[in-house]
Protein backbone atom coordinates (compact mmCIF):
# COMPACT_ATOMS: atom_id res chain seq x y z
CA UNK A 1 0.00 0.00 0.00
CA UNK A 2 1.05 3.42 -0.51
CA UNK A 3 0.28 6.90 1.69
CA UNK A 4 0.10 9.97 -0.65
CA UNK A 5 -0.18 13.86 0.64
CA UNK A 6 -1.19 17.24 -0.59
CA UNK A 7 -2.64 20.87 0.44
CA UNK A 8 -5.23 22.47 0.16
CA UNK A 9 -6.32 26.37 0.68
CA UNK A 10 -9.83 25.93 1.78
CA UNK A 11 -11.31 23.11 3.02
CA UNK A 12 -14.20 23.07 0.68
CA UNK A 13 -11.00 23.01 -1.95
CA UNK A 14 -10.05 19.47 0.26
CA UNK A 15 -13.17 18.16 0.16
CA UNK A 16 -14.19 18.48 -3.72
CA UNK A 17 -10.49 16.45 -3.98
CA UNK A 18 -11.08 13.74 -1.59
CA UNK A 19 -14.07 12.58 -2.63
CA UNK A 20 -13.07 12.55 -6.23
CA UNK A 21 -10.33 10.18 -5.35
CA UNK A 22 -12.69 8.13 -3.14
CA UNK A 23 -15.83 8.14 -6.07
CA UNK A 24 -12.96 7.22 -8.85
CA UNK A 25 -11.59 3.82 -6.47
CA UNK A 26 -8.16 5.55 -6.65
CA UNK A 27 -8.25 6.24 -3.08
CA UNK A 28 -9.64 3.60 -0.37
CA UNK A 29 -9.63 6.71 2.02
CA UNK A 30 -8.65 10.38 1.80
CA UNK A 31 -8.60 12.02 5.59
CA UNK A 32 -8.74 15.93 5.78
CA UNK A 33 -7.11 17.54 8.27
CA UNK A 34 -6.43 20.73 9.18
CA UNK A 35 -6.40 23.71 9.09
CA UNK A 36 -2.76 23.94 9.51
CA UNK A 37 0.17 26.61 9.18
CA UNK A 38 2.27 25.99 5.98
CA UNK A 39 5.44 27.89 5.93
CA UNK A 40 7.31 28.23 2.49
CA UNK A 41 9.18 30.09 0.01
CA UNK A 42 7.17 31.20 -3.03
CA UNK A 43 8.88 32.94 -5.81
CA UNK A 44 11.94 34.13 -3.45
CA UNK A 45 9.27 35.05 -1.09
CA UNK A 46 8.79 33.57 2.62
CA UNK A 47 5.12 32.79 2.69
CA UNK A 48 3.13 31.97 5.71
CA UNK A 49 -0.67 30.33 4.48
CA UNK A 50 -3.79 28.16 6.25
CA UNK A 51 -4.05 24.93 4.42
CA UNK A 52 -6.10 21.46 4.45
CA UNK A 53 -3.99 18.52 4.44
CA UNK A 54 -5.50 15.64 2.31
CA UNK A 55 -3.77 11.75 3.33
CA UNK A 56 -4.38 9.19 0.78
CA UNK A 57 -4.19 5.42 0.86
CA UNK A 58 -4.41 3.58 -2.21
CA UNK A 59 -2.75 0.67 -3.87
CA UNK A 60 0.22 1.01 -5.71
CA UNK A 61 -1.48 0.01 -8.53
CA UNK A 62 -3.80 3.17 -8.49
CA UNK A 63 -0.84 5.74 -7.33
CA UNK A 64 -0.12 6.92 -10.53
CA UNK A 65 -3.83 7.64 -11.58
CA UNK A 66 -4.35 9.09 -8.62
CA UNK A 67 -1.82 11.66 -8.75
CA UNK A 68 -2.67 12.29 -12.34
CA UNK A 69 -5.88 12.95 -11.00
CA UNK A 70 -5.08 15.12 -8.01
CA UNK A 71 -2.67 17.57 -9.94
CA UNK A 72 -5.39 17.82 -12.93
CA UNK A 73 -7.81 19.40 -10.27
CA UNK A 74 -5.71 20.92 -8.12
CA UNK A 75 -6.04 24.52 -7.91
CA UNK A 76 -2.65 25.56 -7.34
CA UNK A 77 -0.36 26.52 -9.84
CA UNK A 78 2.61 24.02 -8.18
CA UNK A 79 0.69 21.46 -5.95
CA UNK A 80 2.35 19.44 -3.09
CA UNK A 81 2.94 16.29 -4.29
CA UNK A 82 4.35 13.60 -2.08
CA UNK A 83 3.85 9.67 -1.80
CA UNK A 84 5.84 6.73 0.68
CA UNK A 85 5.38 3.31 0.92
CA UNK A 86 3.59 1.27 4.05
CA UNK A 87 5.85 -1.27 5.58
CA UNK A 88 3.14 -2.44 8.20
CA UNK A 89 -0.57 -2.41 7.43
CA UNK A 90 -2.85 -5.01 9.04
CA UNK A 91 -4.39 -7.39 7.11
CA UNK A 92 -7.84 -6.40 7.59
CA UNK A 93 -7.30 -3.27 6.87
CA UNK A 94 -5.22 -4.30 3.50
CA UNK A 95 -8.31 -6.50 2.63
CA UNK A 96 -10.94 -3.68 3.04
CA UNK A 97 -8.70 -1.51 1.13
CA UNK A 98 -8.27 -3.31 -1.65
CA UNK A 99 -12.12 -4.34 -2.14
CA UNK A 100 -13.05 -0.45 -1.88
CA UNK A 101 -10.36 0.32 -4.39
CA UNK A 102 -11.41 -2.79 -7.10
Amino acid sequence: MKIAWTTTETLEQAKTLARKTVEARLAACAQISGPITSIYRWKDRLEESTEYRITFKCLEAQLNTLKSLVLEEHPYDTPQWVAADLTDVSDDYREWAEAGIS
